[in-house]
C-alpha cells in the first residue's frame, strides 16, 4: 500500500527540470555546505549588507522549520526513486553560471513572467539550494498540499501560474507565518490590505490564516496591481512594499517603469524580493539536479477534510463532543485565534480536522450545537450563583456593551456603576473590569441620596415578580435568529416553533416570543 501511495505522490512531482536536463551534470560537487561568508560578496552599497541578509526570506525559512506536520506519517518516500543522478546523500551540487542561465531561460520560455539571471538571483539560489536545503525540502513537500489550490485561483483570475512560487518567498508555505511588521498567513497580508480585499479580521477570527480565502484575496490584489503597472516584476515589488513606494522609486529613476532600473531606489527588503522569487522558482523546478527531494507533508497531504459550522462552537466543546484533539483543532485552524468558531446560519465558517472526525461531526452536528448552547447556559447559571454568594462581583465589559446595557442586565443604575467604580464619564472599553454590588453597604449608601435609584429598584422588583414563562424579545439592529437563540440558551428551531415562523429571516422591531 505504501508503494502505491508513493507512485501516486511521485506522479505529482513537476518534471520541468528533469525534462530540460537529460544529461548527467558535469559540474563539481562538494560534500559540505557553504558557509555564511560565501554569500558576503554581493553587497548593497547603501547598507553594506548583502541582498540576502536584508530580505525576510531567511526568517521565514527558519520559521517553517518549527512548523510540525510530520505526525501520522503514512507515506514513505524512496530516495533512490528520486535520485536520478546518483548523488550521495550528503552531496551538494554546484553549477556554473552558464547552466543556471540555460535552465532559467528554459523556464522563462514557457512563462509570461520575464525570469532572468544575475548575481542577486544566484545568491538566493545558493540560499535555497545550499544553506537552507532542509527548508527547501519542506517547502517542496508542502507544495503538493497548496499548489493545486493556488493554481485553481490563479487560473480563475487569469494570472501566471508561476506566481504560486510567490507564497514560498512570502511565508515558505507556512500558513501560520507572521512577520515582525504584522503580516500574516501564506501570502503575508497586512491587516489593512486584508480587510480591503474582503478578509474578516476580528477578535475571534483572522482570515489571513485561512489558506483558501487569503489565496483568493492575493489573486485579486495581484490582478489589481498588474492593471496598474502592466509589468510583473513591478507588481511583485508593489506587492511587497506597496504601490506608493514603487511609484516613488519610478519617479527617482526618471520615470522608467523597469524593476532593475528602479532597484537602487527600493527599500532594502524589496531589492531582494524579485531575485528571491526567480531563485525559488528555479530551485523548485530543478530540485533533483540539486539533490533536493520533497519532505513528507504528513497529515496535511490527504489526512484532513472540512466541515461547515453554522453555530457558535468552541474547540473545547468539539473536543468533548466528538473527541477531536485540541492540538489538531488549533494546528489546522489558526484563523480562529481564541479557539471559538462564531458561525451562524447567515455566515457559516469552515473548520478543518482529521478526516476520521468529520463524519462524527456531520452525524452529531445538531447535538453539538445543543451541547454548546447548554454549556454556555450552564456557565451563565454558575456565574449567577457565584455572584449571589457575595455582595459584589466583577463584570468584564464585552464588545457592544455600554453602561446602560450593563445596568439593565443587573437591575442597577448607571449612576451606581459610576459611583462604585469611580468613573467620571460613561465611556468604557472592551475588557474593562467593573465592580457591581447587588445589595448591602455600598448600594444602600448610594441609594440613600438617589430617589431615582429607589424607584428603579422598585420597578425592577415589580417587573421580576410578574415575570412568567414567556418573554417578548424585540429584534434589534444586527441581530439574527442564531444570535437571539444564543442569548436565551435555546435553538433557532425553538424560536421558529414558538413564533410559527417558516424562515430564518427577522427584521428590526419584530416581536418574538421566548419561552423560558
Amino acid at each position: 500500500m505504501k508503494r502505491i501511495h508513493l507512485i501516486v505522490f511521485l506522479s505529482l512531482f513537476p518534471l520541468a527540470g528533469l525534462m530540460a536536463q537529460h544529461h548527467t551534470p558535469t559540474t563539481t560537487h562538494t560534500d559540505t555546505l557553504k558557509t555564511e561568508q560565501d554569500d558576503q560578496r554581493i553587497y548593497d552599497p547603501n547598507s553594506g549588507k548583502t541582498v540576502v541578509e536584508e530580505s525576510t526570506v531567511m526568517e521565514m525559512l527558519d520559521m517553517v522549520s518549527n512548523y510540525n506536520t510530520t505526525k501520522d506519517i503514512y507515506l514513505e518516500i524512496d530516495r533512490d526513486v528520486w535520485n536520478k543522478y546518483g548523488f550521495r546523500e550528503d552531496e551538494v551540487p554546484v553549477y556554473d553560471d552558464s547552466i543556471y542561465i540555460r535552465r532559467i531561460q528554459t523556464l522563462a520560455y514557457e512563462s509570461t513572467v520575464p525570469l532572468t539571471y544575475n548575481s542577486h538571483v544566484k545568491s538566493f539560489i545558493e540560499l535555497y539550494a545550499n544553506r537552507r536545503r532542509k527548508q527547501a525540502s519542506r517547502m517542496l513537500g508542502y507544495s503538493y498540499v497548496y499548489f493545486p489550490m493556488f493554481e485553481e485561483y490563479l487560473a480563475k483570475y487569469n494570472l501566471p501560474l508561476e506566481l504560486k512560487y510567490l507564497a514560498m518567498v512570502e511565508s515558505a508555505l507556512n500558513p501560520t507565518a507572521g512577520s515582525k511588521a504584522g503580516a500574516k498567513g501564506l501570502w503575508q497580508f497586512m491587516s489593512f490590505t486584508g480587510t480591503e480585499f474582503g478578509l474578516r479580521i476580528s477578535s475571534l477570527v483572522d482570515e489571513r490564516f485561512d489558506p483558501e480565502k487569503e489565496t483568493e484575496a492575493a489573486c485579486q490584489y495581484l490582478q489589481s496591481l498588474y492593471a496598474r503597472y502592466g509589468d510583473w516584476f513591478l507588481v511583485l515589488a508593489a506587492y511587497n512594499s506597496g504601490p506608493g513606494t514603487v511609484n516613488k522609486a519610478i519617479l527617482r529613476a526618471g520615470g522608467v517603469k523597469n524593476y532593475w532600473a528602479i532597484w537602487p531606489y527600493l527599500p532594502a527588503e524589496t531589492r531582494g524580493y524579485v531575485p528571491a522569487f526567480i531563485a525559488v522558482t528555479y530551485v523548485m523546478n530543478y530540485a533533483p539536479e540539486h539533490n533536493i527531494y520533497p519532505m513528507n507533508p504528513g497529515l496535511l497531504m490527504h489526512g484532513t477534510d472540512t466541515v461547515t459550522v453554522r453555530n457558535r462552537v468552541a474547540f473545547s466543546q468539539l473536543n468533548e463532543c466528538i473527541g477531536v484533539p485540541m492540538e489538531d483543532l488549533q494546528f489546522f485552524n489558526p484563523q480562529y485565534t481564541k479557539g471559538i468558531i462564531p458561525g451562524t446560519e447567515e455566515y457559516p465558517y469552515v473548520l478543518r480536522m482529521p478526516t476520521k472526525y468529520t463524519l462524527r461531526f456531520v452525524q452529531l452536528e445538531d447535538s453539538i450545537y445543543t451541547y454548546a448552547n447548554r454549556t454556555e447556559k450552564v456557565r451563565e447559571v454558575v456565574e449567577e450563583k457565584v455572584e449571589t454568594v457575595s455582595d459584589s462581583f466583577v463584570h468584564t465589559v464585552k464588545k457592544g456593551e455600554s453602561l446602560g446595557s450593563i445596568a439593565r442586565k443587573y437591575h442597577v443604575t448607571v449612576a451606581n456603576i459610576k459611583k462604585w467604580n469611580r468613573l467620571k464619564r460613561e465611556t468604557i472599553h472592551v475588557g474593562q473590569k467593573l465592580t457591581i454590588y447587588r445589595s448591602g453597604g455600598p448600594v444602600a449608601k448610594v441609594e440613600k441620596n438617589n430617589n431615582n435609584s429607589k424607584a428603579n429598584s422598585k420597578t425592577n422588583s415589580k417587573t421580576n415578580s410578574k415575570s412568567g414563562t414567556v418573554k417578548t424579545h424585540t429584534v434589534k439592529k444586527g441581530e439574527t435568529l442564531s444570535s437571539i437563540a444564543r442569548k436565551y440558551g435555546c435553538t433557532v428551531n425553538d424560536i421558529k416553533k414558538w413564533n410559527n415562523m417558516k424562515s430564518n429571516t427577522v427584521k428590526v422591531g419584530q416581536k418574538l416570543k421566548i419561552k423560558k
